[in-house]
């Protein structure tokens, strides 16, 4: 019987031999191992779409490198937290992604907690401003070119394209929100 991660902020790496070198020689070729160790291309729809969500994740890195309020610093980890554990869904592995409906609805609070607080929006806006805002701004493209890679892999958890929807407007108020605290470049 297979091991379930019980929730989607947790990967099960049981499975990860505790001295694996760095490098395999295994893709040399052009494939790679999804969990449970079926072979595919590195074109496959599947490693797309788990490379933009770990781009997605890196960029997040950077943006928390810029020394955000700790709410959106623990917010950010959260959410790299949680793109690991669709990452694992998506390659394969047993995932539980139940608690996605509620990482959505705390996502949607807290666009109507900034929504309250920014200017309303009259016109739209370029991607520019201060640099966190311009990284919010570039985290948001990433996250819907994921979230088309994710549809194209086909999917069969629907909650995974909702959260990512969710995700990128939520970074598009961040850069809102940054780029009205922080004085522009």
């Amino acid at each position: 019987m297979k091991k379930v991660v019980k929730n989607v902020m947790a990967v099960d790496i049981q499975s990860v031999k505790k001295h694996m070198s760095v490098y395999t020689r295994t893709g040399d070729g052009g494939t790679t191992s999804l969990f449970g160790g079926r072979r595919v291309s590195k074109s496959d729809p599947i490693i797309i779409a788990c490379g933009s969500i770990d781009e997605l994740s890196s960029l997040l890195g950077i943006v928390i490198s810029y020394g955000l309020e700790k709410k959106h610093t623990n917010i950010l980890t959260h959410i790299q937290k949680c793109l690991h554990g669709i990452m694992a869904y998506i390659s394969g592995a047993p995932t539980d992604l139940s608690s996605l409906e509620t990482e959505i609805k705390t996502i949607e609070k807290e666009i109507d907690i900034l929504t309250k607080i920014l200017p309303p929006l009259s016109k739209f806006i370029l991607p520019q401003g201060s640099r966190t805002s311009a990284y919010f701004h570039f985290a948001r493209t990433v996250c819907r070119r994921a979230e088309q890679n994710i549809i194209i892999s086909k999917p069969k958890n629907l909650l995974v394209i909702s959260y990512m929807n969710r995700l990128s407007d939520l970074f598009f108020m961040l850069a809102r929100q940054y780029n009205n605290q922080e004085k522009t470049i």
